[in-house]
């Protein structure tokens, strides 16, 4: 039988936990707020210990998500010491996401010391990314120097909705040419030509692309270098205010930076914030569409991609030249289509469930099928 795995997501503001065998979730914890480090033996060692979990005694294998791995991490890998001090050497690339998530690994390889961790890394999925989509427009001696790429995030909840929509389709993942957006807390955008990433919008870190709940996305680098020039801004400030007070939370001058609330609210501010993303997110579907030979269907994933039809909307009526229509249907109970039938480009939603992603990976890094 196959183990039981024990599936760690740490999030910029959230913390999952679930127990999985087969394919289906056995147990499951979720926390709307960031992992605090010092607790994290506490929660794992109380999420193992509530009833139905047996003390974690029947957990084989744990596999946690690391969003950025840097050039250390580029593909699943067995946990140990070494490891672990090269993945920090990148930390300060997502320091909203590493160091929680670190703090994790090395709190349940103490709750769990006699099974095999596996990092599975966001930027697995955009490794081989062609050359030209990876690399930027920046000195040659840089990009050798620091390993100055784009790494592309989202990994994990973009290869589960390649099989899944590919599945929907009716055609091979191999075969597939779509375009996915994650539209969540962090936002992205990714190409697939033949079942693999071909472009993406996020790069070197989690900040570049979209506008985010509370990060700003791609911004014009030279108003960053005036904002920090003339003592306007220090770097912490610059960075503070990038990290935490922009994106959808800024665009609504401080509302919120929930799109369910903000299209609750109705106010100028709400407005021009949706209507900031919705364009934003139609503008990189529509670029990274120039990465493929044709586009079988576009998907949304995703907290928001799933579960928030407004902006699904607002973001398929500015994409007509694509061939996509407005959906014409809301929220699901299961992944599927929400275009018109007979759409010439289809628009499915798929449910983000990393947890089974990292389960699947963790096992195939021990050849466990």
């Amino acid at each position: 039988m196959t183990p039981v795995v024990l599936t760690v997501n740490a999030g910029s503001s959230s913390l999952q936990l679930h127990l999985v065998r087969d394919g289906r979730v056995l147990r499951s914890e979720r926390s709307e707020r960031s992992p605090d480090p010092a607790e994290a033996e506490h929660t794992l060692r109380r999420f193992l210990g509530s009833p139905g979990s047996r003390a974690g005694e029947d957990v084989g294998l744990a596999g946690h998500r690391l969003v950025h791995g840097g050039r250390a991490v580029q593909a699943p890998a067995v946990v140990d010491d070494d490891l672990l001090a090269a993945v920090r050497a990148y930390q300060d690339l997502a320091p909203l996401h590493v160091p929680p998530a670190l703090a994790l690994v090395e709190a349940a390889r103490r709750v769990l010391p006699g099974v095999p961790h596996v990092l599975c890394p966001d930027t697995a999925f955009h490794a081989g990314l062609p050359r030209e989509a990876a690399t930027y427009a920046l000195p040659a001696e840089w990009r050798r120097r620091w390993g100055l790429r784009r790494y592309g995030f989202h990994g994990l909840s973009y290869a589960r909705a390649v099989r899944r929509a590919s599945e929907l389709l009716g055609r091979p993942a191999a075969q597939a040419h779509l375009v996915l957006t994650h539209l969540g807390g962090g936002a992205s955008v990714c190409a697939v030509r033949d079942g693999r990433s071909v472009d993406t919008s996020m790069g070197f870190t989690p900040l570049e692309g979209v506008p985010m709940s509370k990060r700003s996305g791609s911004v014009d680098p030279g108003m960053l270098l005036w904002l920090l020039s003339g003592s306007r801004l220090s770097l912490g400030e610059l960075r503070e205010g990038l990290e935490h007070r922009s994106g959808l939370l800024g665009l609504s001058d401080g509302l919120s930076g929930d799109t369910r609330e903000l299209v609750a609210s109705g106010s100028d501010a709400a407005e021009l914030a949706l209507g900031v993303f919705a364009l934003r997110v139609s503008r990189e579907i529509a670029a990274a569409a120039t990465s493929l030979d044709r586009l079988d269907a576009l998907v949304f994933t995703g907290e928001i991609g799933w579960d928030q039809p407004e902006v699904r909307d607002a973001v398929c009526r500015r994409l007509a030249l694509l061939g996509i229509e407005p959906p014409v249907r809301g929220n699901l109970d299961a992944d599927g289509f929400v275009s018109p039938p007979g759409a010439r480009v289809p628009v499915l939603v798929i449910e983000t469930r990393e947890e089974l992603e990292v389960a699947r990976e963790a096992l195939a890094a021990l050849r466990i099928r």
